[in-house]
């Protein structure tokens, strides 16, 4: 009996086929639990799925509550009496399998939609519109093809519903740009294609080491097979696509470390496409530096650190579901004395734009009675998400005020200005839980995470436990004093 392709398989392999492969053929019993966030996010998903329908004005046809097969022929009774619009149906065609939120009627046929809690389209702001996210694309496109097989088809025009109330239409045919002359139909059907060979045992995905990795429920089991493999993608920011790159000259991360840089570059160019001299060079000295017991961090040019008499170590916490920054947290240090340090919090006591604009003007007001001082955070993400506060609540702070207090040289992401561009490290990432914890910084809690943050933040506006704000808290303390162990390990580094 053939696989069926389902929605789900293909939004998953866009970010992972290994995944695809192992939720078909692995011992479940290899599988890690599934992580709080995770398990939130589908919790949430299913609530305000459940709301906007309920929400609806206009009549339609309910099929969710039915079973596999009986809600497919129910579905296809719906779709030839010709109802308007049918939520939780099933469509299936030759081996592909379907479960839109949404048929709608539209012309002679129908066209699926999808509801999200999250965005429609990714990377909107102010003055630029979205782009179509691939893994809802190609979900929407495997709908529409299913459709189009049975001869029920409207047009390659599916939709979000997303959790904005707004309907954002995936035109599947339209090219995606000038540098991506590529339709998001050709990337599903490269994808359906990749799905079948997967299904079929045809090919074997590669594990590779990714971000998303974090909350996979194969995390352990694909790491463990890395590891077994020696595999390029536990260096930092070597990627799979840059590992497939690699595969036919250095398949190991041994064999990076031992490299002979002149069998592979010539001239101010490398024999690997898309990976140049420089580039090459980075891998093989982290491949070093993984390979070689005892290794150590190493600067690789001035870091250029502010010397301040006040430091403030500076982290927020975001939930991205309920689009609310609900905690400005601060470590404050003068005169370098750690042992006198103290944590100052801004916590948004209740889930509303009220309480986000209260602590946006209370870490703004503390800043400015902080000054002068150094201010050190880790990654883009505080920058970010104070601009778009600053957006939000324009009288709180001005843009020039947001943009010189960021372009200002003392403040500084450490992962942008130092650690990517002057630092190199013996670890399989640059994430701050893994340099501090390399530094010998514990967190006091036995799951932190930026992820789990957010789940402890829903539980606790629906509990108001005060353990579980106090647990909030102590994490953003301990992300606070980690950006600080980190910034006094740079500046002991040696430099090579």
């Amino acid at each position: 009996m053939s696989t069926s392709i389902t929605a789900s398989m293909l939004y998953d392999l866009v970010q992972c086929p290994q995944r695809v492969a192992m939720d078909l053929f692995e011992d479940p019993a290899h599988r890690d639990p599934e992580n709080p966030f995770v398990q939130l996010l589908w919790e949430k998903g299913h609530a305000f799925e459940r709301e906007t329908i309920e929400g609806l004005r206009i009549p339609f046809t309910d099929l969710h509550a039915h079973s596999g097969v009986e809600r497919q022929r129910l579905t296809l009774e719906a779709m030839r009496r010709g109802d308007p619009l049918i939520y939780g149906g099933r469509i299936a065609a030759d081996d592909l399998l379907g479960d839109p939120d949404l048929l709608r009627k539209q012309g002679a046929g129908y066209v699926a939609g999808d509801i999200k809690s999250g965005a429609g389209e990714e990377g909107a702001t102010e003055n630029a519109d979205g782009k179509p996210k691939k893994h809802y694309a190609v979900q929407l496109a495997l709908y529409t093809d299913i459709l189009e097989r049975m001869g029920l088809s409207g047009v390659r025009t599916p939709f979000v519903w997303d959790v904005h109330g707004t309907e954002v239409v995936y035109d599947l045919d339209t090219l995606q740009g000038v540098r991506t002359p590529t339709a998001l139909w050709d990337i599903y059907t490269s994808c359906l294609e990749e799905a079948r060979r997967i299904a079929a045992r045809l090919v074997e995905p590669l594990p590779a080491l990714a971000g998303i990795c974090k909350l996979c429920h194969w995390r352990t089991a694909c790491t463990k097979r890395l590891e077994e493999l020696d595999d390029p993608t536990l260096i930092p920011e070597l990627g799979r696509s840059r590992r497939d790159a690699l595969a036919a000259h250095l398949a190991t991360v041994k064999e990076l470390a031992r490299a002979n840089m002149t069998k592979f570059v010539k001239g101010n160019k490398s024999v690997i496409p898309g990976i140049g001299p420089d580039m090459l060079s980075k891998f093989c000295a982290r491949a070093k530096l993984q390979i070689t017991p005892g290794a150590t961090p190493y600067l690789k040019g001035p870091a250029n650190l502010p010397d301040m008499e006040i430091e403030l170590f500076f982290d927020i916490e975001t939930d991205p579901m309920r689009d609310i920054c609900y905690l400005h947290g601060f470590v404050e240090r003068r005169g370098g004395d750690t042992g006198a340090e103290r944590y100052v919090a801004f916590f948004a006591e209740t889930p509303t734009l009220e309480e986000e604009e209260r602590v946006f003007a209370a870490a703004w007001a503390y800043i400015r009675s902080s000054r002068p001082c150094a201010i050190y955070y880790y990654s883009p993400y505080e920058r970010t998400n104070w601009r778009n506060l600053r957006k939000r609540y324009p009288h709180v702070a001005t843009e020039e005020e947001t943009e010189a207090l960021f372009a200002a040289d003392t403040t500084m992401d450490l992962y942008t200005d130092v650690v990517r561009p002057k630092t190199e490290w013996p670890t399989r990432d640059y994430s701050i839980k893994t340099l501090a914890s390399h530094l010998g910084f514990k967190w006091r809690d036995s799951n932190p995470s930026g992820a789990a943050s957010i789940e402890w933040y829903h539980r606790w506006v629906e509990s108001g436990e005060p353990e579980i704000r106090q647990r909030i808290l102590d994490y953003n303390e301990d992300d606070c004093v980690a950006t600080r162990v980190l910034l006094d390990g740079i500046r002991k580094l040696p430099a090579v």
